[in-house]
């Protein structure tokens, strides 16, 4: 057979595509699942991490700590096989969910605690000056600084968090790349698995793009 025929026969992976699009379907939806919940829990372990008594910021490092030092899948291999031992059994979809929610929400925490360190002491200053509460000079002083300095690396996060979402295949769950190796095994050809990166790149391709255009832009207003 040529290279061709094996790595990119049109016929297979012509079948292979509804079932690549059934992954990508699953794909999308946990790595929202993953971002939209990841990242507002992030945020509350963030100001945890900054503003909470001594031992509850201590419970904040710990977890940002842990969830960053362990690789994802070590983490989705606990949740998925580790559990069951100690009576938790937790289905592929919500063992995948949770391990990358996990992961996410440590990541977004150290973002949000550099964005809000690097906004000036000062602001907090004046709107005390200005007898602004503490929560409210979060939420409408400091909090909406820090979030536009934030926006590009937790873009970036977020691309990570697609790009892993690769990894709940190891629990069965028919995301894009466990469906493009049950069309590999289907077809005895490896075009399925072709055809998942070449739709990787379609749907990852312009998130990677538009972390390149807001650093530059941001980059861009800093330097005014």
């Amino acid at each position: 057979m040529t290279l061709l025929d094996t790595f990119f026969n049109g016929q297979v992976m012509i079948s292979a595509f509804p079932a690549l699009m059934r992954g990508l379907v699953n794909t999308l939806k946990l790595g929202l699942l993953a971002v939209g919940i990841g990242i507002p829990v992030g945020l509350v372990i963030s100001l945890v991490r900054l503003y909470a008594p001594k031992p509850l910021r201590w419970l904040a490092i710990g977890y940002i700590d842990i969830f960053r030092a362990m690789p994802v899948l070590v983490v989705l291999i606990l949740i998925y096989y580790a559990l069951p031992f100690v009576g938790i059994r937790l289905s592929s979809w919500a063992s995948a969910t949770l391990a990358f929610t996990f992961v996410m929400s440590a990541y977004s925490a150290e973002v949000f605690r550099s964005g809000i360190e690097s906004i000036p002491q000062g602001q907090f200053e004046a709107a005390q000056a200005l007898g602004l509460p503490f929560l409210l000079t979060l939420r409408k002083v400091i909090l909406p600084q820090a979030v536009r300095l934030v926006i590009p690396p937790t873009t970036s996060n977020c691309v990570s968090m697609f790009k892993d979402t690769s990894l709940a295949s190891v629990v069965a769950l028919p995301e894009l790349l466990k469906e493009a190796n049950n069309a590999q095994a289907l077809y005895a050809n490896p075009s399925p698995l072709i055809g998942a990166a070449l739709v990787y790149l379609i749907f990852l391709w312009p998130m990677v793009r538009l972390v390149g255009m807001l650093e530059r832009k941001f980059k861009v207003e800093k330097t005014r």
